[in-house]
């Protein structure tokens, strides 16, 4: 009964803090823009942002399970809410880096962060092994529900200036106060876990924060090809996407909410078709064969010659992209043993989020100096030597659940 209480409880927090990602993911870009920062300075604002992200998933690999996990996830929310209320105020460079930093904003429009590591960790324990790519699937479903909301919401700074007749700027800055009570909530929502979530005490020494030699060369790989893919995601922040089809096509914010509305129940739709065809081919299988067919689509989507075309070669794309997400995670926690699972989860996650940190910046200087649509075909080309590598690499290790005699 605890058990389900308290994935209750994680679905409803991650809901919650996913809607105030998604929200980020398609204002924070045209906000900056606004306030008339350059593409550059815009990728700087997110890039310090997701090295805040990776430093919260580096104190989370490394502490989390000796802090306290449910103190740690009150933590995080309570910055992230701290970070949003700073970014509405901020004016200047220097304190909106500092604020996004601070505060681990994280324009990717999607939530990969120090909490989403640590939940990855703790949600396996609670349920048994056959059904661990089923929930973690569940999990990312209500996750993206939340990236949805956030998405359409992302027409709230449109709407308010229409209904209380504010202007632009004040109207933001209402919509990132929204951003900071969603963190909030999470917050109350964590404070309610029960203790059941809690690593025994043996395995708060530093001693056991340890990966044994095996887990350690798979998990360093890994971590290596996940950083990679991330690089390449890096490149596609939902920041940026979006300030792509606000300059490419002249598309306002009030459209772009329902599109990345769509986009977000997209991906939600696909992850418990992974988890169905997980069972089928295999975890490894799953994560590629979805995965390359949706870099080779990013790659058109620039060549499109109008918003239609574009949207729908994107959407489809959105269809498959996100299926390696709840494979992957499953993967990462069913080959190591069940006490590494934080600091494995930790260790990948926090490598992707470095490589997420360093492309934005370069994102922002290549859609300035060289082309606009430099983030899709550089993170295409990026993400399929991504699935090539991850295939010939791992094609044979295989999860338990999948050499175990039926």
């Amino acid at each position: 009964m605890a058990a389900r209480r308290d994935l209750a409880l994680l679905f409803t927090a991650a809901f919650a803090r996913a809607t105030a990602v998604g929200l980020t993911g398609v204002v924070l870009g045209i906000y900056l823009s606004r306030l008339g920062f350059t593409a550059t300075a815009i990728g700087a604002v997110v890039a310090f942002g997701l090295a805040g992200v990776a430093a919260g998933t580096l104190a989370v690999s490394f502490r989390a399970d000796r802090w306290g996990r449910r103190r740690t996830l009150v933590a995080l929310s309570l910055l992230t809410a701290v970070g949003g209320a700073a970014l509405a105020w901020a004016s200047g460079l220097g304190p909106l880096l500092a604020a996004a930093f601070l505060g681990m904003v994280n324009g990717m429009g999607r939530d990969r962060g120090p909490a989403f590591a640590l939940e990855q960790a703790v949600i396996p324990a609670l349920v048994p092994a056959e059904r661990r790519t089923t929930v973690l699937a569940w999990y990312m479903l209500v996750q993206d529900a939340g990236h949805a909301v956030g998405a359409l919401a992302g027409a709230a700074p449109v709407v308010l200036r229409r209904w209380f007749e504010l202007d632009l700027v004040a109207s933001y800055r209402f919509t990132f106060g929204l951003y900071a009570g969603l963190s909030l909530i999470a917050a109350a929502l964590y404070l309610l876990l029960s203790p059941q979530l809690e690593v025994a005490r043996a395995e708060k020494s530093p001693a056991a924060a340890k990966l044994s030699p095996e887990s350690k060369k798979i998990i360093t790989r890994l971590a290596a090809l996940f950083g990679l893919d991330s690089l390449g995601g890096g490149f596609l922040t939902g920041a940026l996407v979006a300030y792509w089809f606000f300059r490419r096509f002249g598309v306002a914010e009030e459209s772009l909410g329902p599109l990345f509305f769509t986009v977000r129940l997209a991906n939600a739709a696909s992850y418990l078709v992974a988890a169905r065809l997980a069972r089928r081919i295999g975890l490894v299988n799953t994560m590629v064969f979805t995965h390359l067919p949706s870099s080779l689509l990013l790659l058109a989507v620039p060549l499109m010659p109008t918003f239609g075309w574009a949207v729908a070669i994107f959407l489809l794309r959105e269809c498959l992209v996100e299926m390696d997400v709840p494979t992957r995670q499953s993967y990462v926690v069913a080959v190591v043993a069940p006490h590494e699972r934080t600091l494995a989860s930790g260790i990948t996650n926090l490598t992707r989020n470095a490589a997420w940190a360093a492309g934005p910046s370069l994102a922002g200087f290549g859609m300035q100096q060289v082309a606009l649509a430099t983030p899709l075909l550089a993170g295409g080309v990026i993400k399929i030597v991504y699935d090539l590598l991850l295939y010939f690499s791992f094609r044979r290790l295989r999860p338990p659940e999948e050499t175990s005699p039926d």
